[in-house]
């Protein structure tokens, strides 16, 4: 399943598990899940007008007296869910390192646990940047610091649920001009640590001076979204909407979520990039060949050919996503002996894939899976930690790709049963 974000009025941690209720995941299954967390909370949900959309509003009970809501209630404020990075480490909160405990502790499905963690890393990382201090000094506020653990892990259970293989989204609406209270004093909006989160996603003007983007709806963004753009091709078959608080502004205060299947394989602009070599030492090949993928290569091959006056030299080519074309090239520019690269444009099709760790008998190795036509998945170890594997064991490397590929079959079938249940 794919799953679009239209984020015209902002985006907020409660508002994404609002919108992903709303367009079926179950509240039962997702209590359960939450329950693993063995944090005390209780989930509250209603149905709510923002305008003329009904919509799925959602709020954190917390058992202890919760200090006074922001004006933008309904979406967690930066004074919430904001970390602070206190020196003292006063306010009663949760420092990232016991979230991580948390979160370790949890009884929750590994998948969930890994984007649960990712999503607070980019958090906590964000905060750390904009307050100058480690990432193990941040303070999560302690009201704020549970509501943001229930609506990260919820956001991680309701990808998970409902089947979720690749996020894509619109730019974000962001409000500005207004200012948000925090423990330390006004901040300007939008909020530091969101901005620090919003680096390279596109963005749009909500037309409103209020907090539309919160930090936890930030690291959501950050973290799950895969790429930014128009509404792909897809046949959608379910919609929905999570509420923020009942704001005056151009439009409802809403998250929109659309839950497709799309083409099996999407359409990808990428620059390919090449240029003739027939005096560069083979053996520089490798050196070339890693700087170029560090350097955000998609792909680099190199193939023998016959240059001008009947020279035997190498074609080389690499494929990269348009916005690392120049720095590819100054790249070739700098390590061979090519007087000039050759760019053009093209179009791709890519089927759908992801890179996960499994735990294998030789430790934790990353596989990459991919879906064919047809439904069918394929599952590729990774070669250079199968051949330290393979070194470390003794094994053959046939042997141990073998038993990891099988592995990973095995997860897959498993957690393919967990989701139809």
């Amino acid at each position: 399943m794919d799953l679009h974000l239209d984020a015209f009025s902002g985006i907020a941690g409660n508002m994404f598990l609002g919108a992903m209720l709303d367009a079926g995941l179950s509240r039962r299954a997702l209590a359960a899940d939450l329950a693993g967390l063995r944090v005390p909370h209780v989930l509250r949900t209603r149905r709510v007008l923002r305008g003329p959309i009904a919509a799925c509003y959602v709020t954190v009970d917390v058992p202890r007296a919760r200090p006074a809501r922001s004006a933008a209630k309904g979406k967690r404020s930066a004074a919430q869910t904001q970390a602070h990075a206190h020196e003292d480490g006063h306010g009663h909160g949760r420092h990232y390192d016991e979230i991580r405990r948390v979160l370790d502790r949890a009884k929750l499905a590994a998948p969930v646990r890994d984007r649960a963690h990712a999503i607070f890393a980019a958090l906590a990382g964000a905060e750390a940047r904009v307050h100058g201090v480690p990432v193990e000094r941040v303070h999560f506020h302690e009201v704020g610091a549970v509501d943001a653990i229930v609506d990260v892990t919820g956001a991680a259970i309701a990808l998970e649920r409902l089947g979720v293989r690749r996020v894509t989204a619109g730019p974000v609406a962001l409000g500005h001009g207004g200012t948000v209270g925090s423990e330390h004093g006004r901040l300007p909006l939008p909020a530091p640590a969101t901005l620090e989160l919003l680096r390279d996603v596109p963005t749009a003007p909500a037309g409103v001076a209020w907090e539309t983007v919160t930090p936890t709806g930030a690291a959501i963004l950050r973290t799950v979204v895969d790429q930014y753009g128009p509404l792909p091709a897809m046949t959608v078959r379910r919609i929905g909407h999570g509420a923020g608080d009942d704001r005056p502004g151009p439009l409802p205060n809403l998250l929109r979520v659309i839950l497709g299947e799309g083409t099996l394989a999407r359409h990808e602009r990428v620059m390919c990039l090449e240029c003739n070599l027939d005096d560069l030492v083979p053996e520089h090949f490798d050196h070339v060949m890693d700087r170029l993928l560090a350097a955000g290569a998609l792909d680099v091959s190199i193939q023998h050919v016959v240059t001008k006056k009947s020279r035997p030299g190498f074609l080389l080519r690499a494929i990269c996503l348009p916005p690392a074309a120049d720095a590819l090239a100054r790249l070739l520019l700098e390590e061979t002996t090519t007087l000039g690269v050759r760019t053009s444009a093209c179009d791709r099709l890519v089927l759908p894939r992801e890179s996960v760790r499994i735990a294998t008998p030789y430790g934790r190795i990353s596989v990459k899976r991919a879906i064919r036509p047809g439904g069918t998945v394929d599952v590729s170890a990774e070669y250079d930690e199968c051949r330290r594997a393979a070194l470390r064991t003794g094994l053959p490397i046939r042997e141990v790709v073998r038993v990891v590929e099988e592995t990973a079959r095995s997860h897959l079938a498993l957690d393919s049963r967990r989701r139809s249940r």
